[in-house]
């Protein structure tokens, strides 16, 4: 196993030192993956600016949920599925959304089960859908906007659930308690 470093503002290369402290304002502590990334000051930007940009989306906080999770559960990212459920509960995501995502159990609805879909097929297909899986989504009411937003979150994803892998990073003790393992998901 490779060891990585959890920065802090003290510890961290001088690029990264004003982005950590931008996270410790908005989450009152520097998020474990913040503090891996900050050895790569460029990916803790990017990652900080598709985050913001994804979060400004024009997907309501279940769907921004929905994505995410997704994604997470995909990947079996051990430290995203806890911290994304603590912030879905921010939220104010009902904790049926964020039990079947991260259990792979059937969404309360259609609308949102689409979303799941399409994002697995984002995932797994590596972005070759065929017209009628995008039409399925166009016709589930989602957007061409959405089609590419969907593209956004999941380069979010990517860095944090890459990085998580690589570096092991330890689950933050806020999201302990909503700890998760690939076990999890329905067969």
């Amino acid at each position: 196993m490779t060891n990585f470093q959890l920065h802090t503002e003290e510890t961290a290369p001088a690029d990264a030192k004003p982005m950590l402290a931008n996270s410790k304002a908005a989450f009152g502590f520097i998020p474990g993956l913040h503090a891996v990334m900050a050895e790569a000051p460029g990916l803790l930007e990017a990652y900080q600016r598709v985050h913001e940009l994804f979060s400004n989306s024009s997907f309501d906080a279940d769907e921004l949920t929905v994505v995410w999770q997704t994604v997470n559960v995909e990947n079996e990212c051990h430290y995203c599925v806890p911290a994304h459920t603590g912030i879905a509960k921010s939220m104010s995501v009902d904790d049926a959304i964020t039990d079947a995502l991260r259990n792979g159990t059937p969404l309360p609805n259609a609308h949102l089960e689409a979303l799941r879909t399409f994002t697995l097929q984002v995932v797994r297909q590596r972005g070759v859908l065929s017209p009628e899986e995008v039409q399925a989504f166009l016709d589930a009411g989602f957007t061409k906007r959405q089609v590419l937003e969907v593209v956004l979150g999941y380069s979010q994803k990517i860095m944090s659930n890459y990085t998580n892998h690589l570096a092991e990073t330890p689950v933050d003790s806020v999201f302990e308690k909503f700890a998760w393992s690939a076990d999890e998901k329905a067969a």
